[in-house]
């Protein structure tokens, strides 16, 4: 099982230059704008994966009650996934559906 180290940062997306904030009802993984993350976390929070490539958004998947977003790493080619947040850009989240 995954350790989950809560840790909900500001910062500026790295693919879209955007001020990212906090999300403030649990920890902010990726960019609610362009939807893109950064490959930092070997477990949940951790900031211990060398990486440190783009995860660029990819596809979806249902989970629970709500979707996870489907990335690869622009750098290393690694799969990840993270939990869509309520505060997510729909266009962004619409154009992953029509890549299917």
């Amino acid at each position: 099982m995954k350790r989950f180290n809560e840790l909900d940062e500001e910062f500026i997306c790295l693919n879209c230059g955007k001020k990212v904030n906090k999300l403030e009802y649990s920890s902010r993984d990726h960019c609610p704008y362009c939807l893109y993350s950064l490959h930092v976390d070997i477990n949940p929070g951790d900031r211990q994966n060398n990486c440190k490539g783009l995860l660029k958004p990819i596809d979806l998947e249902k989970f629970k009650d709500t979707y996870k977003i489907i990335y690869k790493c622009e750098k290393c080619n690694q799969l990840h996934k993270n939990i869509m947040a309520k505060d997510d850009n729909y266009e962004e989240i619409i154009k992953l559906t029509n890549n299917k």
